[in-house]
């Protein structure tokens, strides 16, 4: 669905030539999969995430979704940004209904959004403002404003992060939930390794900073055990320890990259 070829990427900064962001990425992202992007804070994890939505242009390097190169932004491709990116001045309805300003069948998809602002539990809240929701509900409002433009591709950056534990984990089991029936490939960026393995069906490792690139990519393989029961297994943990140490061991790093090349899936 997704593939990212020797990307990189330079900032140009005012009196002070340019900065490093990402080195050579070359990556896939396949079809109908949820993806999830974890590496160090600096690494360009945003960058790439913005790259993909066709929101930055690469100084190298080719992006291609469903095997056309993205040049700008694509009407097929989705963005859910960390602070949910809603309009404090717009209703719950003006909000969900953005995306519709730039798209044609406006009258079919406002009844749409009447449809998914029901289904997602915000039905009565039409006229309410996004300081009056709760932060699980503006959640809830920033997915319907992504789907309500019916996308096959929907980035997210670090949605959650905003939420307390409890509702953090209820989120993540709701949006989980959204990708079984929708049939959507998710590409998430995240700093919390239980999350990406919880929610992952291939965890993408970047490492570096300034410039950053990814390293490794390992898929979640649940071994039959269903999401409920996921978070307490010990394959849950297996992953989770694997991460960490893709992340912080160097050795570990040179090893499981030998690995990989031998065609070997952890």
């Amino acid at each position: 669905m997704v593939t990212v070829s020797g990307v990189s990427l330079a900032y140009v900064l005012p009196r002070k030539g340019s900065i490093a962001a990402l080195d050579t990425i070359s990556a896939e992202f396949a079809q109908d999969q949820f993806h999830v992007i974890i590496g160090p804070s600096g690494c360009g994890k945003t960058s790439l995430l913005k790259i993909m939505a066709g929101l930055l242009k690469p100084t190298e390097g080719t992006l291609n979704i469903a095997g056309a190169p993205v040049q700008g932004v694509r009407k097929n491709t989705a963005v859910i940004f960390q602070d949910f990116g809603l309009l404090p001045w717009k209703t719950v309805k003006a909000n969900a209904a953005l995306a519709l300003k730039f798209q044609k069948g406006v009258s079919y998809r406002l009844g749409k959004v009447d449809s998914l602002l029901a289904q997602f539990g915000l039905k009565g809240f039409e006229k309410a403002y996004p300081r009056e929701l709760s932060g699980g509900m503006q959640q809830r409002l920033a997915i319907v404003r992504a789907l309500v433009s019916e996308p096959d591709l929907l980035l997210m950056d670090e949605p959650f992060s905003s939420l307390d534990n409890v509702t953090r984990e209820e989120a993540q089991d709701f949006f989980l939930a959204v990708k079984r029936e929708l049939q959507l490939t998710i590409i998430m960026v995240s700093h919390a390794i239980e999350e990406a393995v919880y929610l992952a069906d291939r965890v993408h490792v970047m490492s570096g900073r300034n410039p950053g690139t990814i390293r490794h990519s390992l898929a979640i393989t649940r071994d039959g055990v269903s999401h409920s029961q996921f978070r307490e297994s010990p394959r849950f943990y297996d992953h989770c320890n694997t991460l960490r140490k893709l992340l912080r061991d160097k050795k570990y790093q040179q090893a499981f990259l030998s690995e990989n090349h031998r065609g070997a899936v952890l």
